[in-house]
């Protein structure tokens, strides 16, 4: 049974694991609309992971974009205690996937007014913020020093939670179990037994794939209380072929969520691009992401959006739903109609803080797994970038001939800004804009 596997598990699913061979159409907002984004799609080798914590609950919910043969797909994650069946579940891709359109850094078009016009001012009006399984069969020795503490099916997965002694037995259970463990995962894995952590793995049960009917697998989610709010990276760098993006969506009740570790760094955003790059918004953005990286030499957490879910300002998508919500681990928030009842509004997502980071690393320059935090900034932040399409009228006033005059002065700070934020040549960049009507000062 081969497909392709699009936004599911992949080499260092959601950043965390080893992978183990065998084993909306946009909203309308106000004075301008949304109109591209930069998805997660965007970057090769990148894997997807949705935190929701409350107290010291935390859900983890784990995606990628694995290809290739479903039999040939595991994951072994660490995870700080001991995790019942009741604590395992599945999530659909299409839940992540809107999510991450509606935190995707995002372009806004304007377009100005006629300067001879009477100037009105419009009121603005602002959203109130608001089991044991049987069927597997593994070959066991004493010696390995690895507990098999419980087994479970999970829709089209089996899983099982285990505990080890030694690195080198744990390892050696793996690889007699047909899971590839790649060279150099000893170390990692000694230092999670060292935590007393165990080690969630999961595989495809074929089979109950196809009485399933299921064409894709859908991302794993595991939900446990634990002081410890992190993301183990370390053991998604073992097998990886260079640098990988990480994106990290969290929903909290008090505010965003930052790095204790490591810088967390708000990415470029509120610049004034040139119109053509409406139709190179995607190699724009990669552009402008890597280039933050180096200023950074990778070895800081991006901040691509902070907001309170009950309302933004563009949307790129829809808001998600109650239901969306908690399907994602934001259990506090109760269901649609629970929360129609108690405020008066459907949907709204107002007791949930959406927090989108997005980190490149590898092992050299993330030696450790990431910690967060989570903080009372409940201050909005997104990814934005604005295009302004200038009036292009009779020039019948005098306000109209100064800002006939000003538009070249204003491409060539476009030009200019675009260039630093991206490293794109700025002569290239001018060129671009006057086949666009936007010529710059030299």
């Amino acid at each position: 049974m081969t497909l392709r596997l699009s936004n599911v598990f992949r080499s260092g699913v959601a950043a965390v694991a080893i992978l183990a061979n065998m084993a909306s159409a946009p909203a309308n907002a106000f004075c301008g609309f949304y109109v591209a984004q930069a998805d997660a799609k965007l970057f090769n080798q990148s894997s997807k992971v949705v935190l929701a914590r409350d107290g010291q609950q935390t859900a983890i919910t784990m995606a990628s974009d694995f290809e290739g043969d479903v039999k040939e797909f595991a994951v072994v994650v660490p995870v700080p205690t001991f995790i019942e069946r009741k604590q395992i579940g599945v999530v659909e891709p299409k839940t992540i996937e809107h999510l991450d359109k509606y935190t995707a850094p995002r372009l806004v078009e304007y377009h100005d007014a006629d300067p001879c016009a009477p100037v009105v001012v419009a009121a603005r009006s602002m959203p109130a913020a608001p089991m044991m399984a049987g069927a597997m069969q593994y070959r066991f020795r004493q010696d390995y020093g690895v507990t098999i503490e419980a087994s479970y099916d999970v829709a089209e997965y089996d899983v099982l939670i285990l505990s080890a002694q030694e690195s080198d037995g744990l390892t050696r259970w793996l690889t007699d179990n047909d899971y590839r463990i790649p060279q150099g995962a000893d170390a990692v894995l000694g230092s999670y037994i060292k935590q007393g952590m165990r080690f969630f793995v999961a595989k495809v049960n074929v089979e109950r794939m196809k009485s399933i009917g299921n064409g894709q697998l859908r991302p794993l989610q595991v939900r446990y209380q634990s002081a410890k709010f992190m993301v183990p990276l370390r053991l998604g760098t073992v097998n990886a072929k260079g640098a990988q993006d990480l994106i990290i969506y969290a929903l909290t009740k008090s505010g965003r969520i930052e790095a204790a570790n490591y810088r967390t760094v708000k990415i470029p955003s509120g610049i004034d691009i040139p119109l053509y790059v409406k139709n190179e918004f995607g190699p724009f953005y990669k552009a402008l992401f890597e280039r933050a990286v180096a200023r950074e030499n990778m070895q800081a957490v991006f901040v691509e959006y902070a907001w309170d879910m009950a309302w933004c300002d563009p949307c790129a998508a829809d808001p998600m739903s109650n239901k969306e919500l908690v399907e994602l681990g934001a259990r506090w928030i109760g269901s649609d109609d629970d929360v129609a009842f108690r405020t008066g509004r459907r949907g709204s997502g107002s007791d949930a803080f959406a927090t989108r980071l997005h980190v490149r690393y590898d092992a050299k320059t993330f030696p450790e797994d990431i910690v967060f935090i989570e903080t009372k900034d409940r201050s909005n932040f997104q990814g934005r970038y604005v295009q302004h399409h200038p009036w292009r009228g009779e020039a019948k006033c005098d306000a109209a001939k100064s800002y006939q005059e000003s538009l070249a002065t204003r491409f060539a700070k476009e030009a200019t800004d675009l260039a630093a934020v991206t490293g794109w040549s700025r002569s290239e960049i001018v060129a671009k804009m006057a086949q666009s009507g936007e010529t710059a000062v030299k």
